[in-house]
């Protein structure tokens, strides 16, 4: 069924790369407009090549070349001006607001006693109170429209379950479900609709990287994709190492559309079975 959320804007934060560019391009297929977000810069004592404005320029480019318009911005999501000002500059290009994706993140491994302050607080800063700076940003364009809406935040299967060596990102995935279900109280009498997504390992750079191939393969030094890869899937009941971002951004686009019209403060699996261990 296609146009299944035509007509209406969304609003998506880590939008550069991964799943964030997933999402952004599976809504504008269905007709969105889009209003994108990201950092496109390093953060500290994350080891992985971080976005740049020129991943957001390509996402802009796949979206327009859907036919699609959309509002490209640079925002940190650790700052709620920046977010409020991001919030005001799409509404005022586009008239209104319907969708909101909350999806930056960043991901860093080592034991708990390892962790130091700020990686802790960077952690924390991004995952989880970015995203209430960025529910706090739109909640107040969304209940003034008067038409409901949907929130969706991207947690992960570490938000359902522990893992070793990943201690300030659970806390935060699983801070990201408190969250969605108190938001889904909250927000209950304006129809506007909380929910959020658990993926397993997706193919983005937060997991293809040396510093996740070394926590699946710890016996070598310098793992390669080819070394890792078949570790991936003991996450998984399935023999499979991790899920696209389609495959997240199509439950994103169910949430978002009428399909999803009657479902609130919901954590959905995109996990290979992960959580059903």
């Amino acid at each position: 069924m296609a146009g299944r959320v035509q007509g209406k804007v969304a609003f998506i934060t880590g939008a550069a790369r991964g799943q964030g560019r997933a999402h952004a391009i599976r809504l504008a297929e269905e007709g969105a407009d889009i209003i994108a977000l990201d950092l496109c810069g390093p953060v500290e004592g994350v080891p992985y090549r971080a976005s740049t404005p020129e991943d957001l320029e390509e996402t802009v480019g796949l979206v327009e070349r859907l036919d699609r318009r959309i509002v490209a911005l640079q925002a940190d999501v650790r700052d709620s001006d920046q977010l409020q000002d991001a919030v005001r500059a799409g509404v005022s290009e586009f008239g209104r607001l319907d969708i909101v994706i909350a999806n930056a993140g960043i991901l860093t491994v080592a034991p708990a006693h390892e962790w130091t302050e700020n990686q802790w607080q960077t952690m924390l800063d991004i995952n989880l109170s970015g995203v209430w700076r960025t529910a706090k940003a739109v909640i107040p364009t969304l209940i003034e429209q008067g038409q409901g809406g949907s929130i969706i935040a991207t947690s992960s299967v570490l938000g359902l379950k522990g893992a070793a060596g990943a201690v300030g990102y659970v806390a935060a995935k699983f801070g990201v479900t408190g969250i969605v279900k108190s938001l889904a109280h909250e927000l209950a009498p304006h129809r506007i609709r909380v929910n959020s997504l658990h993926p397993t390992n997706v193919r983005t750079e937060l997991m293809d990287n040396t510093m996740v191939r070394k926590v699946f393969r710890p016996d070598l030094a310098d793992p390669t994709y080819d070394d890792a890869i078949d570790s991936y899937a003991v996450l998984n009941l399935w023999d499979v190492p991790w899920v696209e971002s389609v495959d997240v951004a199509n439950a994103a686009l169910w949430l978002a559309s009428d399909e999803a019209r009657f479902v609130t403060g919901s954590a959905i699996p995109v996990d290979l079975g992960a959580t059903a261990k």
